[in-house]
């Protein structure tokens, strides 16, 4: 279409939107923002949240409910009720310009200031009658329109149906929906999958006729206030080392979700920051990072319980008390340390966590992220930063972690290094949102490689001789702490991390020591803004790529010295004239033989079972592939022709039927995508290395985002295995899910859609969250 047509469309579409305006106008007046979160009876409160909220989250929650929610519309709480739904995009990989930041609860408090940045009703706005809240509603609309259209009765639908992450969205108002509902008559709600049962339409359309009412949130019962008065009080503490630990504990920990393990594990808080002091109503800071100027005198951390359901994808939990509150203590408080002055807000202050805490010990930040290891590194698998390929093609598909023990890094030799050479540790987030590209990584990349010079010759100095560089290195977690051992996965577009050493042997491997560890967290995490510029996010992803070398070159050092290069070199095959060379790095900086005595032809192998042996009293057994039933376990050996064809995540029910009460058993089964090299930002195809493509299966749930699921019998087991080792085609894997698989076309998908999240309720307890139904596949 040339420009002229591409004019003509927006001036027929904006005139269509204003006579729809202007009809619904004649017939119930303009619209004027409601309040719909009041106090209502008993029996209304019993009504919706027995009746109507389990209806909302488990049938629109599950595709509509985070920051990659269709239309930004989250149904996850009544303020995204409210709020409604937004043209605008979140992710957004070529804008030039930073976005406005439109996060629920911080951007804005009301739905009449969500009205002013743009976001638009999806309940009535308009004259409040029992007519009106059906016919002005969105909502409603969406739901009638799927009834009265329902799905094509075809197992695969047609490719009019786009469920691509950046799919192109209508998010049509309701003055635009009657001609968007014309045109697309297939696009009610839910999308691309079943209608909700007559049962369900008849409790969703009596809420909306009677007005969408919710009631107000209830105040924390008094035993919770009394958890959370302690916590603020040492949280805002008036002494300048208080003050400054209370900070950094705020930047590591401001996406967990909070709960009081003694007392209520069913509420959750945020970590805030707070114009105002406890005891006072919650002012929240809205910057874009944590660390940005707030610009108040003072700033007060304040615990928010959070009314929001819970996903998967973005439930990070953090238990607090009293053994917590002793173990802060310990690490900021008793050491004899003195701060002086606190540090300001300057962007090139405060994005550095080298800059602006340099006067808190290291050991005490180091074993701070330690004690939590999988929670810090949940916030960059799981934050905003983590969606869509390009965000996370700087990851292989299974890693394994470990991490440097404390006292090696709490020296005051180490301490000086850091203090001296602060300023190579400068990161992109310096740029604030807006970057040019190249110049800045230029910039940084030139910072990186001057540091890990000067953090070579210091490791050079350190273990001369090799000396003291052994598996001795590497924390054991105390003897209890199981965090010590951690899984990173990719699915192409998701990724997710878990406690203990899960499946074979990885390609690669990392070993974070402080500085590294910190860095990933103030790129990926606290520096990071998913509204940024292309140049921000396109910066973050190629710095990451020289985090990610600095890790494995950790775990390279412990290796002969005549393995490491051959090693990486084969860990980058065919790579580009790339981020190697311009690192000046083609060879490893640190050359130091290893202190451990090798005796295999398999000096890598060799390595992972004695760091394996190390954590053995810490690893996590919760996903030990070598527990699911031995028919499963064939699975782990398909071919790679196999594998290729499957999704990345799939979820498998077995059931009982011999025993029709018991529980299903849960399994995943994860595709592993393997690369020749992943230094290529654009250009991921062509480094697939399909032949080593693996499968891997694991009791319990891998992954937020399930793309299949296959529900079978225990009986079924060997003949579902026997032809999944068979496929080799994609009319292959179609035969096979007409046999076990509940495709999103599946007359009973919702029935099965309750079931799995039962059986993953019990599975992950505080863990659990509702899945995104947004990957499913149609296939």
């Amino acid at each position: 279409m040339n420009k002229l047509g591409w004019l003509f469309a927006l001036l027929l579409c904006t005139g269509c939107a204003v006579f729809g305006a202007q009809k619904y106008d004649s017939l119930f007046g303009q619209e004027q923002v409601q309040n719909r979160q009041i106090d209502v009876s008993a029996e209304q409160q019993s009504f919706f949240h027995n009746q109507v909220k389990p209806v909302i989250d488990n049938r629109c929650v599950v595709c509509h409910g985070c920051y990659d929610a269709p239309c930004q519309l989250k149904l996850s709480s009544p303020e995204g009720i409210e709020r409604g739904l937004s043209k605008e995009l979140v992710y957004d990989g070529t804008r030039l310009l930073a976005s406005d930041p439109s996060r629920l609860f911080i951007d804005a408090q009301t739905t009449g200031q969500w009205r002013e940045k743009g976001f638009s009703p999806v309940l009535n706005e308009r004259e409040q009658s029992a007519h009106a809240n059906l016919v002005a509603s969105v909502m409603y609309q969406s739901l009638a329109l799927k009834q009265a259209h329902p799905l094509p009765s075809q197992a695969i639908l047609p490719d009019d149906f786009d469920f691509s992450l950046d799919r192109d969205q209508s998010c049509p108002t309701i003055a635009e929906f009657d001609d968007f509902a014309q045109d697309n008559p297939l696009a009610g709600m839910p999308y691309g999958l079943p209608a909700i049962s007559s049962e369900e339409m008849a409790v969703l359309t009596q809420w909306l006729q009677q007005g969408a009412q919710m009631p107000q949130q209830q105040s924390v019962s008094a035993a919770l206030q009394s958890e959370v008065d302690k916590w603020e009080s040492f949280l805002n503490q008036d002494s300048l080392k208080t003050r400054l630990s209370a900070r950094y504990i705020y930047e590591h920990w401001y996406l967990a979700n909070i709960y009081f393990d003694n007392v209520d594990q069913g509420q959750f808080f945020k970590l805030v920051r707070s114009a105002t002091p406890p005891g006072e109503p919650i002012e929240v800071i809205a910057t874009r990072r944590p660390y940005e100027d707030p610009k108040v005198a003072r700033v007060y951390y304040r615990l928010w319980p959070s009314h929001s359901t819970v996903l998967a994808k973005t439930n990070i939990p953090l238990a607090l008390n009293d053994d917590k509150l002793s173990r802060l203590t310990q690490q900021f408080i008793a050491p004899a340390f003195k701060v002086t002055s606190l540090p300001g807000y300057d962007i090139a202050i405060a994005s550095n966590p080298f800059k602006v805490f340099a006067q808190l010990p290291v050991q005490s930040r180091y074993q701070f992220m330690l004690d939590e290891a999988e929670l810090i590194i949940r916030g960059f698998i799981q934050g905003p930063v983590c969606r869509g390929q390009i965000a996370l093609n700087v990851i292989n598909d299974q890693f394994w972690v470990a991490f440097v023990d404390p006292k090696f890094i709490g020296s005051e030799q180490f301490e000086h290094f850091l203090n001296r050479h602060e300023d190579m540790l400068d990161m992109p987030a310096q740029e604030d949102s807006n970057a040019l590209p190249i110049s800045s990584w230029v910039k940084y990349a030139t910072k990186q490689s001057e540091f890990l010079e000067a953090k070579a010759q210091l490791a050079n100095k350190v273990f001369a001789g090799g000396e003291g560089l052994t598996e001795d290195i590497i924390w054991q977690g105390e003897g209890y702490n199981n965090n010590a051992a951690l899984t990173i996965f990719r699915h192409f577009n998701s990724a997710t991390v878990v406690k203990g050493w899960v499946g074979e042997q990885p390609k690669t491997a990392w070993i974070l020591d402080y500085s590294l560890f910190e860095r990933i967290h103030y790129l990926l995490v606290a520096g990071f803004d998913v509204y940024g510029n292309v140049g921000h996010q396109l910066i973050t992803r190629l710095y990451m790529d020289f985090l990610r070398m600095e890790g494995e070159d950790n775990f390279l050092s412990l290796l002969p010295q005549q393995e490491r290069t051959a090693l990486r070199a084969y860990w980058y095959r065919q790579s580009p004239k790339s981020l190697v060379e311009f690192l000046k790095d083609s060879e490893i900086r640190f050359n130091q033989p290893t202190g451990i005595e090798y005796q295999s032809d398999n000096p890598k192998q060799e390595l992972l079972n004695k760091l394996a042996n190390k954590l053995e009293p810490v690893m996590s057994k919760r996903y030990d592939y070598q527990s699911v039933p031995q028919p499963l376990q064939q699975l782990n050996r398909l071919p790679s022709q196999a594998v290729n064809l499957l999704p990345q995540v799939s979820y498998i029910l077995v059931q009982n039927s011999e025993d029709p009460n018991a529980s299903a058993q849960a399994f995943t089964l994860v595709h592993h995508n393997a690369h020749f090299n992943i230094s290529s930002l654009l250009r991921e195809e062509a480094q697939r290395a399909y032949k080593e493509d693996k499968a891997l299966v694991v009791p319990g749930f891998i992954g937020d985002y399930p793309e299949a699921l296959w529900v079978m019998d225990a009986t079924e087991l060997d003949t579902f295995v026997s032809a999944m080792k068979k496929i080799r085609t994609e009319d292959d894997y179609r035969l096979l899910k007409d046999q076990f698989a509940i495709r999103r076309t599946h007359a009973d998908f919702w029935r099965y859609s309750d079931a799995l999240h039962k059986v993953a309720k019990d599975y992950k307890g505080i863990e659990y969250g509702l899945f995104d139904y947004n990957r499913l596949e149609n296939r």
